[in-house]
């Protein structure tokens, strides 16, 4: 039996106000071979992390805890890698099937003595708090909830010919529903309800065994970025083909001091102050790579607060940008750097420059381009009190 719940009833409680508790299992045991990568779907890289770590972290983030993740036999070492920070988590080997996996996870939770438990497949990887607020408000009213979609494309039934399938009978879609995970469940009857399911059958999900136990089953709004990854497209579809980001930095000149541009060290009566060796052109380069793919900036990655840092040389900086930019799913397709400044000149240092950032970068020179500027001697650089770089980069989905 099942129900829709209205959206006033829906509401945004979180795990809070008197709640009781709640836990969740995660399905990762799977081999996912469908999606056409080099591992299992769940453990393969998608927006920058293990598909798996964006539905646990934000299942994690909504205060639900323990977290049974159900694994593959063997996978303790890549699960640990692709979960490691999280908290709360309990590494469980999967069954033969999905049914199997989840009634284990369910009694690995036993002792948590969870009063919710929310069930979640692993291969839906955005998982918005909206929804988990949704299906843990309906558990208040009703035994279980589970997420849907209505229907929007026109139905028929399929005649199977010997040529080929024909349409058969329309179906009526505003009777049905697509369903999605997580599904909510008080923990007590859903553990009930798999631990007497006869293990010769195989339900199409959670909400099958509850509703075979007499449970009745509330639908709430669900979430088209819910979308299971299923095929390779699925991977690919994930990320835009060609992503952008900009760069900015300044470093006041001081007397003395070694001055490095571009990886490259330079004479001059002057160098730049900073807590690094303060190459401002590839700070800003390394800013523009962060920015491309959404990781913040280079204060974040390497704080100045840091004494460790102090007096680095800033190609290792670029290179921790590089890495982070191949593990998003990109290559470097060009970089544009502009260093603004009276003094020195850069144009016979430009080659050597191009070089070592292609170097650093492990990028063709020619998808390297380093250029200068002055500002007619107006402003803080056209004084000589430092120099100005800005950058602008373009990747390349891989």
């Amino acid at each position: 039996m099942s129900c829709i719940v209205s959206a006033q009833e829906q509401g945004t409680p979180g795990t809070g106000f008197g709640a009781p508790p709640a836990a969740a299992v995660v399905v990762a045991a799977g081999q996912g071979l469908r999606a056409g990568q080099p591992l299992p779907k769940q453990f393969a890289r998608w927006r920058g992390k293990p598909v798996v770590r964006h539905s646990v972290e934000a299942l994690a983030s909504a205060g639900i805890a323990p977290i049974a993740v159900m694994i593959p036999p063997g996978a303790e070492t890549i699960v640990g890698e692709a979960l490691s920070g999280i908290p709360g988590l309990r590494f469980v080997d999967g069954g033969k099937t999905r049914q199997e996996s989840v009634r284990l996870g369910l009694e690995a939770l036993m002792d948590a003595g969870p009063g919710y438990v929310l069930i979640h497949d692993a291969a839906r990887p955005v998982l918005p708090q909206t929804v988990i607020a949704r299906l843990l408000n309906a558990l208040t009213q009703f035994q279980g909830a589970i997420p849907v979609l209505p229907m929007v494309d026109s139905l028929a039934h399929a005649a199977h010919r010997p040529s080929g399938d024909v349409m058969g009978p329309a179906a009526r879609r505003e009777s049905l529903r697509r369903v999605q995970t997580p599904q909510a469940f008080h923990f007590a009857d859903i553990l009930a309800a798999h631990r007497s399911w006869p293990g010769d059958m195989n339900a199409g999900d959670d909400a099958q065994v509850a509703q075979a136990r007499g449970m009745e089953i509330a639908m709430v709004e669900g979430d088209e970025a819910l979308h299971k990854l299923t095929f390779a497209s699925d991977f690919a579809a994930a990320l835009p083909a060609v992503r952008v980001g900009t760069g900015y930095d300044v470093h006041r000149l001081s007397e003395g001091g070694e001055l490095w541009l571009c990886g490259v060290r330079i004479e001059h009566t002057h160098g730049l102050a900073g807590h690094s060796d303060a190459d401002v052109a590839i700070h800003a380069l390394v800013d523009a790579l962060l920015g491309a793919i959404g990781a913040g900036d280079i204060g974040q990655h390497f704080p100045p607060s840091d004494p460790q840092w102090k007096g680095a040389a800033s190609h290792q900086f670029l290179s921790h940008a590089g890495t982070l930019v191949q593990e998003a799913g990109y290559v470097l397709g060009n970089a544009d750097v502009t260093i603004i400044c009276e003094r020195p000149k850069i144009g016979p240092h430009r080659d050597a420059m191009r070089a070592r950032l292609a170097e650093i970068l492990q990028a063709d020179v020619s998808a390297i381009s380093v250029k200068a500027t002055t500002t007619e001697k107006l402003g803080f650089t056209g004084r000589g009190e430092g120099i100005a770089a800005q950058a602008a980069v373009s990747l390349v989905r891989i």
